[in-house]
């Protein structure tokens, strides 16, 4: 079965194959680094995470969070 590539997935490998060869593992950090910057933590991790900061007092009140929003 043939497995269909975007558009921007044929751009990377071009732009991968133009890179020279000693700068390929600092590529591949690279991307890697963003994938796991960008992707969603799962909701697990997520609110143990914020159990962390709540145990810890590491809280702001909702006013304050607020206060830049504006609402119409």
């Amino acid at each position: 079965m043939a497995t269909k590539t975007s558009a921007y997935e044929r751009e990377l490998v071009r732009e991968i194959r133009k890179t020279p060869e000693e700068y390929l593992p600092h590529l591949l950090q690279i991307v890697r680094l963003f994938r796991e910057s960008v992707a969603l933590k799962p909701a697990v991790t997520s609110v143990r995470q914020g159990w962390k900061e709540v145990l810890a007092h590491e809280t702001y009140p909702i006013s304050d969070l607020w206060k830049d929003i504006e609402t119409k």
